[in-house]
C-alpha cells in the first residue's frame, strides 16, 4: 500500500486514482468533460509561463553571501549591512542578456546584466546594473525607443541592423557604452569572468546626516576573460545555454565563484564643479580623481532549487533603497525607480514581493491587501493608518536626507553633449593595438547588415568626431573610402 504522504495528488490535495488514462465513454469513447484531473492539468499547463522580461528575459542566478572587509566604510553610510568588519548578508544574484528573448543564446555580443538582491535586516537592497558601467542613453523617455530597436522588426519579426544603427546613429550619447560593447569585453567568457556595476549614482547617508554620491564596481576575482566572435557563435549555435550551465556547474562543483566590491566616493559638493555630469549614466568618473575603495566581497555559494521559482520570479528594482542609501538626480535611475517595480507587478503580480524569492527576512508591516497571490493578506489586522489599534509607526529617523530643488519645470536636457572624449579616451588610453583592430572589425561586421547607406555614413561621421582611426579602420573594412563623406 502506498504511504499517504507519498500518494499523487491534484492540486486540492485528493489522491489521484489514475495519471495515464483519462475517463472516457467506453474504451473508444470521447473524454468525458467530469475528468478534473484531466482538466486541471491541461489547464495549469496552458498557465505555467508568466509573460517574460521585456528586456533581460534570458539568465542565471545563483545565492550567495556578502560579508563586509573594510570597517571604515560606516563613515561614509549608515547602511546596516555595512556597519561593520565581518558582517554577513544573504544575497541572490541574477544575470542575464538585455536583448534577447528566453531561448536566446548566451554567447551574443550584448551588455549582461548584473542584478544584486541583498537580504537585510532593514529590507531588501537591490543593486540592478550591467556589466558595463555606463549605458547606451540617459534619459528614460528613449528607453522605449531603444529597446524597441533592439528587438524584432515589426514587419519582418527579425533582428534589424538597420533600426540599431538607425537609432545609435542618431543618438550620439551612445558612442561610449557602443564602443565598449564592440570591444572584446562585449562578449564574456563565462558570467563568472566579467565585472558587474551599479552604473547609475547613487547617495550614500551617513550617520551624521553628511552625503556622498557613490559608484559601485563588483570586480570579478577570477579575472576577466573574453571570448573570440567566432568561438561565441558557434556555441551559440551547438550550446545556447552554455553560460547558464558554466554557472550552474562551477557552484554545484564547489568552485565558488566571488567579487569584491568597490566603490567610488564623491563629496556632495564637488558634483557642480566635476569635469562631467556625475550623474549622466554616460560617462564614467575617472579612477585618478575617485579611486576606488573596497568595500567587501562577495561570493555565490548554492544554486536554484527550482529555476522558475528563483530565477524567474526573482524581481529586481533599483528603487529598493535601505535607510543609508538613496537616489541620485540621474534622469535615467530616475525613470527606473517606477519602471522595474511596475513590470514585476505586469508579470507577476502586486504581490510579487511575497513570493519567497523576493520576501525580505525583516517582517513586513504595512497594510496593503487583496490583489491577485495575495499568500500574507494581514489577517484580521486594520488596512489603514493611522489607526487606534497595531501600534505602527513611522520611524522618522529612517526618512530621507531633504535636499533642495529649485527651476522652472520644462522638458530640459543634459548641459554637456561631449560625448566623444571618453570613448576616445577608451580606444587610445586603454585599448591595446590588437584590441583596438578587433574593435574595428566587429563595428564592421555588426555595420555590414545595415541595409541604408546613409545610415552608416551617418555613424562613421561619429566615429571621426571620436577619432579619425576608428572612422577609418572600421571603413576599410566595409570598402568606404571615409575622405569621400
Amino acid at each position: 500500500m502506498i504511504e499517504r504522504n507519498n500518494k499523487l495528488t491534484t492540486s486540492t490535495g485528493a489522491p489521484v486514482g489514475d495519471n495515464q488514462n483519462s475517463v472516457t465513454a467506453g474504451n473508444n469513447g470521447p473524454v468525458l468533460i467530469q475528468d478534473i484531473h484531466l482538466l486541471e492539468k491541461l489547464a495549469h499547463f496552458n498557465r505555467e509561463r508568466v509573460p517574460e522580461r521585456v528586456v533581460h528575459a534570458k539568465g542565471a542566478g545563483a545565492h550567495g553571501r556578502f560579508t563586509v572587509t573594510n570597517p571604515d566604510i560606516v563613515q561614509y553610510t549608515k547602511a546596516d549591512f555595512l556597519a561593520e568588519k565581518g558582517k554577513e548578508t544573504p544575497m541572490f544574484i541574477r544575470f542575464s542578456t538585455v536583448a534577447g528573448e528566453l531561448g536566446s543564446s548566451d554567447t551574443v555580443r550584448d551588455p549582461r546584466g548584473f542584478a544584486v538582491k541583498f537580504y537585510t535586516d532593514e529590507g531588501n537592497y537591490d543593486i540592478v546594473g550591467n556589466n558595463t558601467p555606463i549605458f547606451f542613453i540617459r534619459d528614460a523617455i528613449k528607453f522605449p525607443d531603444f529597446i524597441h530597436t533592439q528587438k524584432r522588426n515589426p514587419q519582418t519579426n527579425l533582428k534589424d541592423a538597420n533600426m540599431v544603427w538607425d537609432f545609435w546613429s542618431l543618438s550620439p550619447e551612445s558612442l561610449h557604452q557602443i564602443t565598449i560593447l564592440h570591444t572584446d569585453r562585449g562578449i564574456p567568457a563565462t558570467l563568472r569572468h566579467m565585472h558587474g556595476y551599479g552604473s547609475h549614482t547613487f547617495k550614500w547617508v551617513n550617520a551624521e546626516g553628511e552625503s556622498f554620491w557613490v559608484k559601485y564596481h563588483f570586480r570579478s576575482d577570477q579575472g576577466v576573460k573574453n571570448m573570440d566572435p567566432e568561438v561565441a557563435g558557434k556555441i551559440a549555435g551547438d550550446h545556447p545555454d552554455y553560460h547558464t550551465e558554466d554557472l550552474f556547474n562551477a557552484i554545484a562543483e564547489g568552485d565558488y565563484p566571488s567579487w569584491t566590491l568597490k566603490v567610488q566616493i564623491m563629496p556632495e559638493e564637488e558634483a557642480v564643479q566635476y569635469a562631467y555630469d556625475p550623474f549622466d549614466i554616460t560617462k564614467v568618473w575617472s579612477h585618478k580623481d575617485y579611486p576606488l575603495i573596497e568595500v567587501g566581497k562577495m561570493v555565490l555559494d548554492r544554486n536554484p532549487e527550482n529555476y522558475f521559482a528563483e530565477v524567474e520570479q526573482s524581481a529586481f528594482s533599483p528603487g529598493n533603497f535601505v535607510p543609508g542609501v538613496e537616489a541620485s538626480p540621474d534622469k535615467m535611475l530616475q525613470g527606473r525607480l517606477f519602471a522595474y517595480s511596475d513590470a514585476h507587478r505586469y508579470r507577476i503580480g502586486a504581490n510579487h514581493n511575497q513570493l519567497p524569492i523576493n520576501a525580505p527576512k525583516e517582517e513586513v508591516k504595512n497594510h496593503q491587501r487583496g490583489g491577485s497571490m495575495a499568500y500574507n493578506n494581514g489577517g484580521s489586522a486594520v488596512n489603514y493608518e493611522p489607526n487606534s489599534y497595531d501600534n505602527i509607526k513611522e520611524s522618522r529617523e529612517d526618512n530621507m536626507k531633504p535636499f533642495k530643488v529649485s527651476g522652472e519645470a520644462n522638458s530640459v536636457p543634459y548641459d554637456n553633449d561631449d560625448h566623444f572624449s571618453q570613448p576616445r579616451q577608451l580606444i587610445l588610453e586603454v585599448l591595446d593595438e590588437e584590441e583596438r583592430s578587433r574593435l574595428y572589425k566587429n563595428f564592421a561586421d555588426h555595420l555590414s547588415g545595415v541595409r541604408d547607406q546613409q545610415i552608416v555614413e551617418r555613424q562613421l561621421k561619429l566615429f571621426e568626431l571620436v577619432t579619425p582611426e576608428l572612422a577609418k579602420g572600421v571603413a576599410q573594412h566595409l570598402d568606404i573610402d571615409v575622405s569621400t563623406l
